[in-house]
């Protein structure tokens, strides 16, 4: 039986198994990249099953290429819907991105051009996932470093997206902080676009200061930036699944429990202000 996402998470990664696989995490769900755990069996499945005895999950893919002209790989969808079918999570994402063409895959978040073309493509490819897979899907905001000219809006792409497939969107908060900063716009204002009341997960993670500007590197503790528009999205949201994302230098799990009750005290003090 599927559980309900709620409450505050993390990404488990591989330093944390055991506390995950015993359900000494103090979380209330976890998070895993699904193409680690498609189309394999043995420990990693094991390791996948028993954490999920303890805490709802969510599956957050990054090779779905929604954005691709080439279209869906129905090999890929097949798979991801043996493993959906099998642990039951609470929720299946993957990105606003294409990651590769002519059966090369880039293992890589790459951006979509923000155009009619384009918008047709990502809402045909939503549809037919989330036809194969029988569910919803959330679909996270890029973050991005170029800006293709002629192009609509990010925040008017995203809403036209949710409304035309009926997805949700997964909101990464640092994404909007990087990408709005690197095109010289307000984040806040960047956040007053964005189809808010289809938001069903959040993701908090750290970025760094690169030549050229911000990238999402999920290696460093969130910015206090990004915590300040956390705590204005979910004022206005209202209670929403939040987690952090970690996937380099990966601290012990103590630190990263301390990082996310950031995360419930800023959530709980939104709920007293509305």
């Amino acid at each position: 039986m599927t559980d309900a996402l709620f409450g505050f998470g993390l990404g488990m990664r591989r330093p944390h198994y055991a506390s995950f696989t015993a359900g000494d995490a103090a979380v209330d769900f976890f998070e895993v990249i699904s193409e680690n755990f498609m189309g394999v069996g043995g420990r990693p499945i094991d390791t996948l099953m028993r954490a999920r005895g303890h805490y709802p999950l969510a599956l957050h893919g990054v090779s779905l290429s929604v954005g691709s002209a080439d279209g869906l790989n129905r090999d890929y969808l097949d798979v991801l819907k043996v493993l959906v079918d099998r642990i039951e999570p609470a929720v299946v994402s993957d990105h606003l991105c294409w990651t590769g063409i002519g059966g090369f895959n880039s293992h890589d978040l790459l951006p979509v051009p923000l155009t009619e073309e384009a918008l047709d493509t990502v809402c045909r490819g939503i549809d037919q996932a989330q036809t194969h897979l029988g569910r919803q899907m959330l679909f996270e905001n890029p973050s991005t470093y170029i800006a293709f000219p002629g192009t609509i809006p990010e925040w008017e792409f995203l809403h036209a997206m949710v409304r035309r497939t009926g997805c949700g969107l997964l909101l990464d908060v640092n994404n909007v902080h990087v990408s709005a900063t690197n095109h010289g716009l307000d984040p806040q204002a960047w956040l007053n676009g964005l189809p808010l009341d289809a938001v069903g997960q959040i993701h908090l993670a750290g970025h760094s200061q690169g030549e050229h500007g911000l990238i999402d590197t999920h290696d460093a503790a969130i910015d206090p930036q990004v915590w300040a528009l956390y705590a204005e999205t979910i004022r206005r949201t209202g209670p929403v699944p939040t987690m952090i994302e970690r996937d380099g230098n990966i601290p012990d799990l103590d630190e990263l429990i301390d990082e996310l009750g950031q995360a419930r005290t800023l959530a709980a003090l939104a709920e007293v202000v509305a």
